[in-house]
């Protein structure tokens, strides 16, 4: 942190070496790498690093409804695009922490990919924003108020998320 007082962002916390999925993959082969990286989900992109869905663990238990799977055809099941879920809520890299620690306190969602240009350039989770406080207190000793100026500015770019 530059200022004892700087909201630390997105950008700061987030995570960059992430598994991502490709959206023409078998539906297969996208929960053996959810299960073999013990991920409970994974954003899925296409070839320019644009984010075109989510596929979580819930999204793969669909595989119990299609016919194929019952028909003994599981190769044939499906691709990731067939079961994943929209891209959902995502965030700027420049988005602070109290926004992003307010959104994860209102809704259900574990984690935030962070766009930038439309690409996918990381993520923030729940646990990632632990991490910034934590990183906070160490850097500062205890954790000062923000100035209030600073978390309006955070507040208002959480007005203006897709």
């Amino acid at each position: 942190m530059t200022g004892s007082r700087r909201i630390l962002t997105a950008r700061d916390m987030m995570v960059t070496s992430l598994v991502t999925l490709r959206p023409d993959w078998s539906i297969f082969k996208a929960i053996r790498t959810l299960v073999s990286k013990r991920i409970s989900g994974a954003p899925v992109v296409d070839g320019e690093g644009h984010m075109v869905g989510v596929l979580s663990e819930l999204d793969c238990l669909r595989v119990l409804t299609s016919d194929e799977f019952y028909a003994g055809q599981q190769e044939e099941a499906g691709t990731v695009k067939h079961f994943m879920t929209g891209a959902g809520r995502t965030i700027e890299p420049d988005l602070g922490l109290y926004a992003i620690a307010h959104y994860f306190l209102t809704t259900p969602i574990r984690r935030l990919p962070v766009l930038e240009d439309g690409r996918l350039i990381g993520q923030v989770s729940r646990r990632d924003v632990l991490l910034g406080i934590e990183r906070m207190i160490r850097a500062q000793g205890r954790v000062a108020r923000p100035d209030l100026r600073e978390i309006s500015r955070h507040w208002s770019a959480l007005d203006k998320l897709p």
